[in-house]
């Protein structure tokens, strides 16, 4: 599979991904990942698969039923020479659906090598937001 685009930041990368995810096409998304043999995408539904070819198939087979739009925020991200990680929340519009579906909470590696940086690892899962209330109402105490 070519790699026609050498994306300059990890940020270049995934404006691309968002980009790709819209347009519904599962070989231009895949442009964006790297071709390591142990790249993985969790999708929400908790199912881990590792390489290009079952991460292509199931990204085939959620745009084959349904059209999406995402809206991303950046929670934090961390950046050193060769690697980046950045936590994002997602909400998802399905098809022509107005109503929102989410959050859910993602996280994305990137890796830099002799093609600029590429995505390594995307993992997003549905957030539970009852944990997060209780989590929030316990007194935080820095020593």
């Amino acid at each position: 599979m070519s790699k026609p685009n050498a994306y300059a930041t990890p940020e270049d990368v995934e404006q691309a991904f968002y980009q790709m995810v819209v347009q519904g096409d599962a070989d231009l998304l895949m442009q964006v990942w790297s071709e390591e043999e142990e790249t993985l995408c969790v999708h929400p539904t908790g199912v881990r698969l590792v390489g290009l070819a079952p991460i292509r198939e199931s990204w085939l087979g959620i745009f084959a039923n349904t059209k999406l739009r995402v809206q991303a925020e950046t929670v934090a991200r961390w950046q050193g020479g060769v690697l980046a990680i950045h936590h994002l929340t997602e909400i998802l519009f399905v098809g022509d659906d107005p109503s929102p579906h989410g959050p859910l909470y993602v996280t994305h590696v990137y890796g830099r090598g002799a093609h600029g940086w590429r995505l390594l690892s995307r993992h997003a899962s549905a957030a539970d937001d009852g944990h997060q209330a209780m989590a929030e109402s316990y007194p935080h105490t820095l020593h």
